[in-house]
């Protein structure tokens, strides 16, 4: 510890051997960087890109079983293992934040290099098993990888506000994935499924850096709430959800029920922020409404996409 009572960078990482040491190192450690929260929700955008492009392609999921897994699982370890490489090359910050602080690269459950071999080799072997579905499945699922950890995470996070932007690219991929395991064509209806996740990832985003602003201050992320204000960030979040409302509707041809649910949503989530303004004097409050709406947005969204191609 340096003398301001502070933890550096460079102590960090060269404790993590030491700390190790002492510890016992199980399946858990390595479940906890892999991220699995965030595995199974893209897994279900995932799935219902896939499913959409078995029924506008005519292709009976019943007789893709192989596909199926080698895509489902391809993709659960292509995001596991960028979720762990985001954990190696954030270690040096995430002791600074809360949300953070508790992970195994953090504690010293797990080593730099234990962390780092981990997220190459499971991505790795993620990649393989979607190019042993086609490669476009496999170059669609190793870009997202790629946009992720190099210029998501290694570059734009802790250089500009735009980091949720870039973010946004590679969060939006796992539906491509899954139609392009079907149709590697890639449909229009695939790329409004990867617009609407690009367009929906900003204001959700935003709301949940309002709630961390202060967490990412600390460990100098330049968040928009951190650098421009919770004003600006409001007013971007809106703009966001705003444009997800026409977007969203590129998919009318999925028929009334979607088309309805659709406007519904949209403009639910639009009241609450504009309500948000009068009704909410504390801003974190607001934010975190407009975070856990988000949620229910996407997934409602594609459960009705799904469930109205059933029946």
């Amino acid at each position: 510890m340096n003398k301001s009572g502070t933890i550096s960078s460079s102590e960090v990482v060269e404790t993590e051997e030491q700390q190790v040491s002492s510890q016992k190192v199980t399946w858990r450690s390595y479940m906890a960087i892999s991220k699995t929260g965030i595995v199974k929700s893209n897994l279900i955008t995932m799935f219902a890109g896939l499913f959409l492009a078995a029924y506008y392609t005519q292709t009976p999921l019943s007789q893709q079983p192989l596909t199926i897994l080698l895509a489902m699982l391809g993709s659960a370890m292509v995001i596991a293992g960028g979720c762990a490489l985001n954990n190696y090359v954030d270690r040096d910050i995430d002791h600074k934040m809360i949300r953070t602080e508790e992970r195994p690269s953090v504690t010293g459950e797990l080593t730099a290099s234990q962390v780092l071999w981990y997220g190459l080799i499971i991505s790795g072997l993620g990649t393989m098993m979607l190019a042993a579905v086609n490669m476009t499945t496999a170059v669609i699922g190793l870009s997202g990888l790629i946009i992720y950890v190099v210029f998501y995470t290694m570059w734009t996070k802790r250089t500009t506000t735009l980091n949720t932007i870039v973010g946004s690219f590679a969060g939006a991929v796992p539906p491509l994935i899954g139609w392009a395991a079907i149709d590697p064509g890639l449909h229009p209806y695939a790329w409004s499924l990867f617009l609407i996740l690009f367009v929906w990832q900003t204001p959700h985003f935003l709301a949940l850096a309002m709630r961390r602003c202060e967490e990412y201050r600390a460990a100098g992320i330049p968040m928009l709430p951190v650098v421009a204000g919770f004003s600006v960030t409001k007013r971007q979040i809106l703009i966001y959800t705003v444009a997800l409302i026409p977007v969203s509707l590129t998919l009318f041809n999925f028929g009334v029920v979607y088309t309805t649910v659709a406007i519904v949503l949209g403009a639910g989530w639009l009241v609450l922020g504009f309500a948000g303004y009068k009704k909410y004097d504390d801003d974190i409050k607001w934010a975190t409404h407009m975070f856990l709406y988000s949620l229910v947005y996407l997934m409602v969204l594609f459960a009705v996409m799904v469930i109205v191609h059933m029946f």
